[in-house]
């Protein structure tokens, strides 16, 4: 199998088509995508988002958040997800190390992630890659629209 990563600059069909298969097994709460919400999330100076590509075809999705604050470049991973026929190739890792280069290049002091403890096969690859538990608390305040 062949794997390739990139940028996604543009909000394709195939773009839209692979986050239609792969976010739901990401969250079952995510909403569907179209093409012109793809495009805000391309557009934004903030977001970086990684495609993987196993053969050809869009396998795996990273976005990397980069942000200043007064004490420095933070940079963030969200919405890893690589489809359930790609697992077990690399394919996270790889997003991964992307992801990694690109934040360290662009000067960020550190880059944090959150995770699921039910995840298992995720965090035993955060780890691997040199992630540690941090000492705090994550708080969440659902916003009603």
């Amino acid at each position: 199998m062949k794997i390739e990563t990139e940028i996604a600059r543009e909000p394709t069909q195939e773009l839209v088509d692979a986050f239609a298969r792969l976010l739901p097994q990401l969250s079952r709460t995510a909403s569907p995508l179209d093409a012109e919400a793809v495009g805000r999330i391309l557009s934004s100076d903030a977001n970086t988002v990684l495609v993987a590509r196993a053969d050809g075809r869009i396998a795996g999705t990273l976005t990397l958040v980069t942000f200043p604050l007064p004490s420095g470049l933070r940079a963030r991973i969200e919405d890893v997800v690589v489809d359930e026929s790609a697992r077990g190739h690399g394919i996270a890792a790889l997003l991964m190390q992307e992801a990694l280069k690109i934040a360290r290049d662009a000067g960020a002091r550190t880059i944090d992630l959150t995770s699921r403890p039910d995840r298992a096969a995720a965090n035993r690859l955060y780890e691997r890659l040199g992630f540690r538990v941090r000492g705090s608390s994550v708080y969440r305040m659902p916003l009603d629209h």
